[in-house]
């Protein structure tokens, strides 16, 4: 629940975007939409240095009171965006002040998806690690989902002309009281078993592991962190380039009215959150390396022609989003068992956020932007599927360097350090 309110607002400003292009970055030439998604962008610009602040509070005080931090940040920032003056008041000063709040976000963000997923796979029995790690995914689509729905119903009721002058504030507002609902549940969750046993062992021992931390990292895990590295490069140009950017292509490109695409955005997000926790389950029956490298090599065959379907109308949009979709979920679903598994416990918070959130920050977030940039200068419509399977090039070699981690405890070794395959006995095992 509480990542499915920090990604509420990627789904809103996502679905949201021509009514921030108008209200924000208004311009006669189009080039007012990549502005907008150039400040989608610009937040993950801020990720890494988010990771780098609050991924070793996590491990250092534990990942409870990082998660409940970072949501109070991205509610109130995303509440505030509800609030700001537009461009025709304003001037100069509003985009600005959008610009400074989606920093805010994003710095938010930099330790809330690291925590959040080493906190699922903490909790998680190593043998459904996968199966319970995938219903942080649940939160993420629904958050996504929960966006396109509310844009879309308040569209519905207060018509296209007030949602571009006034109804667009109403999604971001709404973030102010899920965000309360989430640091409620948040504060009612203890912290994960595998960091309490940690601080005990520190306890009797006197250590503190903590020290060089950044050291330690880049010293015995860079291999770990690379592969890591390749994987979310194309785990992230895929997903926000299908989540993100999809809404301004299917709007834009293949001229869709903008109802429509919220109903079709809606459908395909709704659809994946249902089948995440199946493939999550799959992954632990099948292994997760075998899943990664099928979704990849899918992904790359499947892109040209789902596209080109995808330019067909209604149904070839629905089928073809719903296709990319399944086809990405078997990476998608398995972020929390497959990439927390790579660090030891001490500097898996740490190990994990400032990873993931350099590779998204140079390749994900500004992958719509990219997008559109090329298809704005070129005409070339095509090149989402041309920039998804680049990327899934970079991802499939990283998976076969990747060791499996299906079964293994992260108790004991990272995976990093384990033969592929080999599972690791939990404490009290033989």
């Amino acid at each position: 629940m509480g990542n499915a309110v920090e990604w509420f607002d990627y789904g809103v400003y996502a679905v949201a975007a021509t009514y921030i292009t108008i209200n924000f970055f208004p311009s006669d030439t189009g080039a007012g939409t990549v502005w907008t998604l150039a400040t989608f962008a610009l937040s993950f610009l801020v990720r890494p240095l988010g990771g780098m602040f609050w991924g070793p509070l996590g491990d250092k005080f534990g990942r409870k009171r990082v998660l409940a931090l970072t949501i109070i940040l991205m509610a109130a920032s995303t509440f505030a965006i509800g609030l700001l003056p537009t461009h025709a008041q304003w001037g100069i000063a509003a985009p600005a002040l959008l610009i400074l709040l989606r920093m805010v976000q994003g710095f938010s963000t930099g330790g809330e998806y690291g925590g959040a997923a080493t906190f699922m796979a903490e909790y998680a029995p190593d043998k459904k690690r996968g199966f319970y790690g995938s219903f942080l995914e649940a939160g993420t689509l629904g958050g996504f989902a929960l966006g396109s729905l509310i844009v879309l119903v308040t569209s519905l009721i207060v018509g296209h002309d007030a949602m571009a002058e006034w109804g667009w504030r109403i999604p971001f507002l709404i973030a102010g009281p899920l965000g309360l609902i989430g640091l409620y549940l948040r504060s009612k969750l203890e912290d994960t078993p595998v960091f309490q046993e940690q601080e005990a062992q520190q306890a009797v021992e006197g250590a503190d592991e903590h020290r060089g931390i950044w050291r330690e990292l880049f010293t015995h895990y860079a291999k770990a962190m690379l592969i890591m590295a390749g994987l979310v490069i194309a785990l992230n140009v895929v997903n926000y380039t299908l989540l993100t950017y999809m809404p301004t292509y299917l709007e834009h490109t293949v001229n869709l009215d903008p109802t429509v695409v919220l109903i079709v955005m809606f459908v395909g997000q709704f659809g994946m959150m249902i089948c995440v926790p199946f493939f999550g389950r799959l992954s632990d029956r099948v292994r997760r390396k075998p899943m990664w490298l099928f979704s990849l090599a899918g992904l790359f065959i499947g892109a040209i022609p789902l596209y080109l379907l995808m330019r067909q109308g209604l149904v070839g949009a629905i089928i073809a989003f719903i296709v990319l979709g399944l086809l990405y979920l078997p990476q998608l679903s398995t972020i929390s068992a497959t990439f927390p598994a790579f660090f030891p416990t001490h500097v898996r918070y740490a190990g994990f956020a400032i990873t993931y959130n350099v590779s998204t920050a140079l390749f994900g977030g500004t992958a719509p932007m990219v997008n559109e940039f090329v298809i704005e200068k070129t005409g070339f419509v095509l090149m989402p599927a041309v920039y998804m399977m680049g990327a899934c090039v970079i991802g499939f070699i990283a998976a076969l360097a990747m060791k499996d981690t299906t079964g293994v405890s992260i108790r004991t070794a990272p995976v990093s350090v384990v033969p592929a395959g080999q599972r690791i006995p939990a404490p009290g095992e033989a």
